[in-house]
């Protein structure tokens, strides 16, 4: 059983972000009572899974999103993972990851961070140099981002950082050269992300305006290669669309769970989580709004949403998540769909490979991936 934790509160909105985020200021009694209602919404999906769910199960990873979870103070996420701990007792030691700005402010806080149990830090860095920081509205500079990923060596076992590519005159060769000073800095996992323009954000209104305009589909292809590349070159495997790992230990197992459909707690405002209750797996999404979801929690009802899936609803999502990894995924969940059809001829497309009961994306599928499923699941 995996445990996401989602934390709303961000110093500022991205220009690019659509996630359920709030701006952080003022807000310090809402949050106190924020962090009694994840615990309480803890303790009460643990009872329903032993009742429900056919007894609990150990726990594989925690993580904590956003928002910007580094803003947390580090006694309430000492709080969450121990309560965490007493709720799914582990075998053995589990990845807790923790999403991080590199703000000055935020990088003090990565010693209490560690000691409060997080063992892995995924960094938004997000840009390299300071003209694109400010373009995608970040509030650390390159200097703060260089100062927090040396605090963070000195502080967590492991490391990731997110970047994001196919910004607005970005070229090719800027691309690599920034790719090339993140290996530099000791990540042993980077996560490469192409901007995506999301309609009800800044930057969508933006693109609608005329004010922004992104690169080209033949960029953008430029930049994805350059990306799997210069990575692959620096000795980083692409286990899945967007995310680099240097060998298998350095992958995130929190998201590997997710990607391999295992069973997940969300909580906090607007988390998701994917439950198996009395043999059916059960997609659940928390209310969004603040007020409401610890309003929600303390009534013994903090979903807005529960839907029961059914076989060919879970097939697809397991589809949808493993065909975006180099692990693939069942292909006899092609058979429940009917799509086996088109699958054989996607694989004698080049497209994906079909190989001991699986389907997997090819080096040619990948850039494709959203037609390949389009392909599949229609």
């Amino acid at each position: 059983m995996g445990v996401y934790v989602h934390w709303p509160y961000c110093s500022r909105i991205c220009p690019y972000c659509d996630f359920n985020v709030v701006r952080d200021r003022g807000r310090a009694e809402e949050q106190a009572r924020l962090v009694e209602a994840i615990l309480t919404d803890l303790e009460a999906q643990a009872a329903r899974l032993e009742r429900d769910g056919g007894g609990l199960r150990p726990l594989a990873s925690i993580f904590f999103g956003g928002g910007t979870p580094s803003l947390m103070a580090p006694e309430a996420v000492a709080r969450i993972i121990g309560r965490i701990h007493e709720l799914f007792p582990a075998p053995g030691p589990v990845e807790i990851t923790l999403e991080a700005n590199p703000t000055d402010a935020e990088a003090g806080r990565f010693a209490d961070l560690a000691a409060a149990g997080v063992d892995r830090l995924s960094l938004g860095v997000q840009a390299l140099d300071d003209a694109a920081l400010g373009f995608l509205g970040r509030d650390h500079s390159a200097a703060e981002a260089r100062r927090a990923i040396a605090l963070a060596r000195t502080a967590f076992r492991r490391l990731s950082i997110d970047l994001i590519y196919a910004r607005p005159g970005q070229s090719v060769a800027d691309w690599r050269a920034e790719l090339a000073t993140a290996v530099d800095l000791g990540f042993e996992h980077v996560s490469p992300y192409q901007l995506t323009i999301e309609p009800e954000t800044a930057f969508g209104r933006a693109l609608r305006r005329g004010t922004l305009v992104p690169p080209d589909e033949d960029l953008s292809a430029d930049l994805y290669e350059a990306t799997q590349d210069a990575l692959g070159a620096a000795g980083f495997e692409a286990y899945e669309v967007s995310n680099h790992a240097r060998g298998p230990t350095a992958r995130s197992s929190h998201n590997l769970h997710v990607w391999r459909a295992g069973d997940y707690v969300g909580v906090g405002p607007g988390a998701h989580g994917r439950l198996t209750l009395s043999g059916v797996r059960t997609a659940t999404v928390a209310r969004r709004v603040i007020a409401a979801y610890i309003e929600g929690v303390g009534a013994g009802s903090p979903w807005s949403e529960v839907q029961a899936m059914d076989a060919a609803e879970a097939a697809e999502e397991r589809l949808l998540l493993g065909l975006r990894t180099v692990e693939g995924a069942r292909s006899a969940d092609l058979e429940t769909l009917g799509a086996t059809g088109p699958a054989d001829q996607l694989v004698a497309d080049g497209f994906l490979t079909h190989t001991d009961g699986r389907i997997a994306a090819t080096a040619r599928g990948r850039p494709v991936l959203d037609a390949v499923l389009k392909t599949l699941l229609t």
